[in-house]
């Protein structure tokens, strides 16, 4: 008997998904996300962890014939179709190489294509090839059942994701991160925010989301985080135990608020901070590469808090002359003793600890707009969205 392994609104179901497509009820479905093959994986290179790769995320990657890819999409979205309600959507997933055979197919077969999602990652890896541009998005096609029956579309939470204005169809939200690695890892891992926005979008609390091609699960653990049910579809026997671990847990509930507040973060959001520094200073840390901020309890200091991890940018001012926005080199920050500071030419005065952003000194980005800051003494923070408001892109 094939193997079904069923939990509170979390069902993976373990097979070809061609063949356990048939076993779900037609008009069952609220909404499915499918992330197939891209096939790629032909002997390629890539970049993980600093280190070159070879592309191959396994059998079922490798690429076949045009004839192939195409009789394989075609397949496995004209299954999907029937489960879906009159007024379901689909999310397909994808790049070059298999995106364009899923938007015929998918024409091909009745649905109606609302939207292409690019999703620009904010940390690709590099081509090491130098012969094309870095490939750094990914396409997600969304499209309805129906041609003329309408849809589900949460547009006021969306609108209020991106803060206050319409969401556009480029989403810039980082890879896979580390945490989202903790039980284990696939080669083609979405990101957890990525399905956060997508759930949101076109799902309500209670509705049912399909994964026709589940790997690690991240489809079914944003469903139940979110209040959704889940059925997943896996060939792979150690990516049904691997989904398995991840939502196992989701039974502590310290893990759940954790992950629902990781998800919140908005990855368009760039986090710019505003330090007024004396004229000495600005040119050590213009010498040395490394600018700072006084971090402490101590009067004029900024306390470090949750979410400067995501700093990108850094604008100084000196002594009221033009600021300058500079583009860090590493982002985040550390934190260093004031007498390590000392070693490298800082005096710290007002505090202990300081927080230490590197930036790219010869690379500064100036802007003639105002910002609306919240002012805090002499040292401020800002969250800038969209950036290209103040730095002058069009």
């Amino acid at each position: 008997m094939a193997e079904r392994y069923i939990f509170p609104d979390f069902v993976v179901l373990h097979g070809d998904c061609m063949e356990r497509l048939k076993e779900i009820e037609d008009n069952s479905i609220d909404a499915i996300f499918a992330d197939p093959p891209y096939f790629l994986s032909n002997g390629g290179i890539s970049v993980h962890s600093g280190k070159q790769v070879c592309v191959d995320k396994g059998d079922w990657d490798k690429g076949g014939t045009a004839e192939h890819i195409y009789e394989f999409n075609r397949r496995w979205l004209a299954l999907c179709r029937p489960k879906l309600k009159e007024n379901g959507t689909i999310w397909i997933s994808g790049t070059h190489h298999n995106i364009h055979v899923v938007m015929r197919c998918l024409q091909e077969l009745g649905y109606k294509v609302l939207n292409t999602i690019t999703w620009q990652k904010t940390d690709p890896p590099p081509n090491l090839s130098c012969k094309y541009f870095n490939f750094s998005t990914e396409l997600i096609i969304w499209a309805r059942k129906h041609e003329k029956k309408t849809h589900k579309f949460n547009y006021e939470t969306m609108k209020q994701l991106n803060g206050g204005t319409q969401m556009t169809d480029v989403w810039r939200i980082p890879a896979v991160c580390s945490w989202e690695k903790l039980q284990g890892k696939h080669p083609t891992q979405k990101p957890l925010r990525l399905l956060y926005r997508i759930i949101l979008a076109s799902t309500n609390e209670g509705d049912t989301i399909l994964d026709p091609f589940s790997g690690s699960g991240t489809t079914g653990i944003a469903a139940n985080l979110l209040g959704r049910k889940y059925v997943g579809i896996e060939q792979d026997k150690s990516f049904v135990e691997l989904s398995l671990n991840r939502h196992q847990v989701l039974d502590d509930a310290n893990t759940r608020a954790k992950l629902l507040d990781k998800m919140r973060e908005n990855g368009q959001e760039i986090t710019v901070l505003v330090n007024h520094m004396r004229e000495k200073d600005l040119e050590i840390a213009m010498h040395t590469g490394v600018t700072y901020v006084r971090a402490g309890d101590s009067k004029g200091s900024l306390l470090v808090k949750q979410g400067f991890e995501r700093l990108g940018y850094v604008c100084l001012h000196t002594n009221g002359e033009q600021p300058q926005l500079f583009k860090l080199v590493k982002k985040g920050f550390q934190i260093w003793t004031a007498e390590a500071l000392r070693k490298i030419g800082f005096t710290a005065e007002n505090a202990p600890y300081y927080a230490v952003l590197h930036f790219d000194s010869q690379k500064p980005i100036t802007y003639d707009m105002v910002i609306d800051l919240k002012k805090k003494k002499y040292t401020q923070v800002a969250h800038i969205e969209p950036l290209r408001h103040f730095i002058g892109i069009k």
